[in-house]
């Protein structure tokens, strides 16, 4: 048969007949292209159930199946954050969990890194304000070895004297960087002005110059054996595995960790908000102000949480969303604003956020306070509220494609005390969301007579126009909080 260009003859006929097939039916079909299609109702999500069993010792291993891919994913979560951190010891809780993988068992830490990357696998560590968390990702087939490297990792960290004082090294020079780095500083000065230092949440997750000089093996490791414990943590299996093998798996390992005795975590109050006041971080010559708006915000265990989803959706969840909008799209002051609730286990922060041409400071500050005052006083439109319903109703099925992702969702009800199954109803109630609801929830939780106003900027170039605004007292802060002249 004769070749046209390396396709055959015929191989192009039956394209042809098709295409004309397809002209032809389109051509009988009445299509109205200037109207959007309608989208039906978000369909039902299922999700695979949550099995739980525990170890010997305490230890409760949680089971998602999902054997779609031969991979498997494991996160142990410990309430070992930064909440446990000693008044004068920030940054202890991220500095031992850093420290996990440098060196553990009988390996160090560059045997260990080779280890992992034979098996295909990841395996890290890190801390938050709450928690700190070890997570695997690894191919089935890897999984067995690849739990023995995590259970060194956990259950014997090596602490080497010279890897802490190597770690404790790089933790200085970076927060020498830090002061270069406007970004990095805001959230900083923010919290500790919002929540006071007195309060976990107000203190710095990596720590400090003086609190960095003193961490030493002895710190790091009473602070592993004083919060690293079964009954302080929570196995989350996701992937290719069962229940049953999980618990084979990890009662062979951990099975035979100590059980022990862990202090209850704080329970600490936000102070009530002052009236609202502009903070001032000095940064001379900096391109960018770097503003953080905000207060004290809600647990993550409010029943409200559908809702304010929704309410911070529209606000500056989104791209499309109003601050968004407003000082990116149709002002250009910044290349993206947003807002958020950072709902913790106690109440986190609100807050809305964007870094700002410098010279647009105050003209940015004065499209935040519009959009912020406008979110309380005038009820969402119906056709903007059910398009912030849609693409978080519709965007849901999205974050449990993978296992990696499945873990990160049913992590955060893990780690936050939340029903296992809370899931199962979210879209509901995300679409039961009513105009009202987002009105009421702006009123009670954004009160722009009691903000914050953190800026990071060049204190020469924007002081003066901050207070031509009259909104509120200024008071200059260091990149701690502190007053500062």
């Amino acid at each position: 048969m004769k070749l046209l260009h390396g396709r055959s003859i015929r191989g192009v006929a039956v394209t042809l007949s098709l295409a004309i097939l397809v002209i032809a039916a389109g051509a009988g079909a009445a299509v109205d292209r200037t109207k959007k299609p309608e989208l039906g109702p978000p369909p039902a999500l299922k999700l695979p159930k949550v099995q739980a069993q525990k170890l010997s010792n305490g230890l409760e291993i949680l089971v998602v199946e999902m054997h779609e891919v031969p991979v498997v994913d494991v996160t142990i979560a410990l309430r070992a954050g930064a909440v446990r951190d000693p008044d004068d010891l920030p940054g202890l809780a991220t500095f031992t969990a850093n420290m996990l993988d440098e060196g553990a068992g009988t390996r160090s830490a560059l045997a260990l890194a080779e280890e992992v990357g034979f098996l295909g696998a990841t395996l890290t560590a890190n801390a938050g304000t709450e928690n700190a968390v070890v997570q695997l990702h690894v191919p089935r087939r890897g999984l067995e070895p690849a739990l023995d490297l995590m259970a060194d990792m956990v259950l014997r960290p090596a602490f080497a004297d010279s890897e802490v004082a190597r770690q404790r090294d790089l933790r200085k020079a970076g927060l020498v960087q830090l002061r270069d780095q406007p970004t990095a500083m805001a959230p900083i000065a923010f919290n500790a002005i919002v929540f006071g230092t007195s309060h976990p949440y107000g203190r710095p997750v990596g720590g400090n110059e003086a609190s960095t000089e003193k961490l030493t093996r002895d710190r790091v490791r009473g602070f592993h054996e004083a919060y690293y414990r079964p009954a302080n943590a929570r196995v989350l299996v996701v992937g290719d595995i069962t229940l049953a093998d999980a618990r084979k798996l990890f009662e062979a390992r951990f099975g035979s960790w100590k059980a022990g005795t862990v202090p209850p975590l704080p329970v600490v109050q936000p102070p009530p908000p002052a009236p609202r006041t502009f903070y001032l971080v000095d940064k001379p010559g900096a391109a960018q102000s770097v503003i953080r708006i905000g207060h004290p915000g809600v647990p993550r265990t409010t029943p409200d949480y559908p809702a304010i989803m929704v309410l911070n959706t529209i606000l500056g969840g989104s791209f499309t969303s109003r601050l968004n909008n407003n000082l990116r799209e149709t002002h250009g002051y910044t290349y993206g604003a947003g807002s958020q609730f950072e709902m913790r286990r106690l109440a986190g922060p609100f807050r809305a956020s964007a870094s700002v041409v410098t010279a647009k400071t105050d003209s940015s500050i004065i499209e935040f306070f519009k959009e912020l005052r406008r979110i309380r006083d005038e009820k969402v439109p119906a056709t903007e509220l059910e398009k912030a319903k849609s693409l978080l109703a519709l965007g849901l099925p999205g974050d449990f494609e993978t296992t990696a992702g499945t873990a990160g969702q049913f992590l955060d009800l893990v780690v936050n005390d939340l029903p296992l199954d809370s899931y199962d109803s979210y879209v509901q109630k995300i679409m039961a969301v009513t105009a009202d609801d987002v009105q009421r929830l702006a009123k009670q939780l954004i009160d722009p007579d009691h903000f914050a106003v953190v800026v990071v900027g060049d204190r020469k170039q924007i002081e003066a126009g901050i207070a031509a605004l009259k909104e509120g007292p200024t008071s200059m802060r260091d990149l701690w909080g502190a007053e500062a002249r």
